[in-house]
């Protein structure tokens, strides 16, 4: 299983980007789909993710609003459309995924089985 993230660059805050995740080795849509993002000095942390059981969206209250997930399963690719970027968001965004991930541990790194690269997102002020 590979994930591959993409689309990461610079943007001014108040900008928008769209980062994808295409997957080779399994399909999006019997796994449990997240995004993380890890800033400088700091922990890794939940963005936002697809639940496994009911393919519901689930976002962290900081992006709430600004960001959406979606998925495209003819292409096995899953998005982050980012908008309304701030400085705070800039990180190394990661995609993952996890096949037995339930609901409530979807914003936990550890259940993850596998992980994108990673791209930078860097948001200038």
């Amino acid at each position: 299983v590979q994930l591959q993230a993409s689309g990461g660059g610079l943007v001014q805050a108040g900008g928008s980007l769209r980062l994808s995740c295409a997957a080779s080795g399994c399909t999006f849509r019997s796994h449990a789909v997240g995004w993380f993002r890890q800033a400088p000095g700091k922990e890794r942390e939940f963005v936002g993710g697809i639940t496994r059981t009911h393919g519901g969206t689930i976002y962290a209250d900081s992006v709430k609003g600004r960001f959406t997930i979606s998925m495209d399963n003819t292409k096995n690719t899953v998005f982050l459309q980012m908008s309304s970027l701030k400085p705070g968001d800039t990180a190394v965004y990661y995609c993952a995924i996890g096949a037995r991930i339930i609901n409530s541990a979807i914003n936990r790194p550890a259940w993850y089985n596998y992980w994108g690269q990673g791209t930078l997102v860097t948001v200038s002020s």
